[in-house]
């Protein structure tokens, strides 16, 4: 996104404009495509998958409404595209679902509060993102028996505190936006309700460090240390011709990178490589977990590869300006998460398939809300929490003065894009019950299984 600076007033009176030409309380319309057809959407995507893992990504979707919804971006944002946008761009998430947001470790070895996710990163009307999480929090809601109007509340509440966090950026100089973070200590500042379990996950995100990923993710077999297969979840590549590619691959993607980074991964040999599966979204694509070993057995770092696709966005909003994929996701994450990781990189592979991989280092310190064992307070301050990242995250790749004025101090947009939430909250429950329909009953959803990566995109 090309930006152009504006004077004060002149951003003040974009937002005002907008609001003219789309009517906040216009954001409870569905306005969904006539000939919407969400399960071709989903078959196609399917096609270009490791079609042994295809099967696990339909289970983890069959699983509920909440989890369909995880692994269906697309169609929603095949049904957002017709709907009326602000004209305020923004660096989109792509996929802002409560899942998607977690603790992580700065370079500063700090624990912070952010987005996660990045592989569907595009610019685009703030307004999706918005959405896009209401709708993720009603469904999350109602998975855990809340009422029908604790869930709209709960809602309300989330793009309430987007509304009003925002504002408060508006109101900053420009360096103090930039930096602008959420701290997982500030967690109790983001509403007030009584402590609950989310204050323990802190505690447990620092636990999750370097010795506990060696534990569980490797072990030492005749002098080397190796990734330990745990299947279906983490599985050493067949062939050693897919080792050869993950390690010129990773020679490709070592010089992208700056020349002390270069000169840091050139102590480090690639020792071995698994292919690892998460979340729901991106199961069927290529991911790979990297052991690099240092200067011994002991002194290891582990890297994700991560295959970068098209995002479920460019058919709505248009290509990316980036060559390739792995840039544009790079460029985003860079852009839009306040403390992104320094060893972000993407490759080609050279070969003939050409796919595109982004890179990055599997966190020391990481750490996810199961958003299934929240109860209403836990709840209500995890989805306030996420709606100030995003509010963050849009305020540094967009206007946030503009969007601020869009906005105003009323509660017009909060029970608008709640009442949307509600109403498309139901066509994802529809949604699902005509996919798990569609693939029979004997291909019911079963367990996951097995641990976490730890650091791992939530896809």
């Amino acid at each position: 996104m090309k930006r152009r600076w504006l004077a004060l007033a002149e951003r003040v009176e974009r937002g005002r404009e907008a609001r003219r030409e789309v009517p906040r309380r216009g954001h409870a319309g569905l306005d969904l495509p006539i000939d919407r057809d969400p399960l071709a959407i989903l078959e196609r995507q399917d096609a270009d998958r490791l079609p042994e893992l295809v099967p696990l990504r339909h289970a983890r979707m069959q699983a509920s409404p909440y989890a369909f919804n995880r692994g269906s971006a697309a169609v929603m944002a095949a049904d957002l595209a017709g709907a009326v946008r602000t004209g305020i761009e923004v660096q989109l998430l792509g996929d802002a679902s409560l899942s998607n947001f977690g603790f992580y470790a700065s370079r500063q070895q700090t624990l912070v509060f952010d987005a996660n996710n990045f592989e569907e990163t595009l610019p685009g009307p703030w307004e999706w993102d918005v959405k896009r999480l209401a709708v993720s929090i009603v469904l999350a809601c109602r998975e855990n028996g809340f009422t029908p109007r604790q869930c709209w509340v709960i809602a309300q509440n989330a793009v309430r505190t987007y509304r009003e966090r925002m504002h408060q950026i508006a109101a900053m100089p420009n360096l103090d936006a930039w930096y602008a973070r959420i701290p997982a200590a500030d967690i109790a500042t983001i509403t007030e309700v009584r402590r609950d379990r989310l204050d323990s996950l802190v505690g447990r995100s620092r636990r999750r460090d370097l010795p506990q990923a060696l534990a569980s993710l490797s072990e030492v077999v005749d002098g080397r240390r190796r990734i330990v297969d745990n299947p279906p979840l983490i599985a050493h590549v067949g062939s050693p011709g897919t080792v050869t590619v993950l390690e010129a691959l990773f020679d490709g993607y070592r010089e992208g990178l700056t020349d002390e980074l270069r000169e840091l991964l050139a102590r480090y040999r690639f020792a071995d490589a698994a292919r690892v599966v998460v979340g729901v979204a991106s199961v069927g694509t290529r991911r790979f977990l990297v052991l690099l070993e240092g200067r011994d057995a002991d002194d290891i770092q582990f890297l994700l590869a991560i295959e970068a696709r098209t995002s479920v966005l460019e058919p709505h909003l248009g290509p990316s300006e980036y060559e390739s994929p792995g840039e544009r996701v790079v460029a985003g994450q860079r852009l839009i998460q306040a403390r992104p990781d320094i060893f972000l990189g993407s490759c080609r592979n050279p070969g003939p398939d050409g796919r595109c991989y982004y890179w990055r280092r599997l966190r020391e310190m990481s750490g996810a809300v199961d958003v299934a064992t929240l109860r209403i307070p836990g709840m209500t301050r995890y989805s306030a929490l996420c709606a100030a990242a995003l509010a963050r995250a849009h305020a540094r790749s967009g206007d946030a003065v503009a969007i601020a004025s869009y906005l105003g101090t009323a509660d017009a947009v909060d029970g608008a894009v709640a009442d949307f939430a509600e109403g498309y909250s139901d066509v994802v429950e529809q949604d699902h019950a005509a996919f798990v329909e569609a693939l029979g009953s004997e291909r019911s959803p079963g367990p996951e299984g097995g641990p976490p990566v730890p650091g791992g995109a939530a896809g």
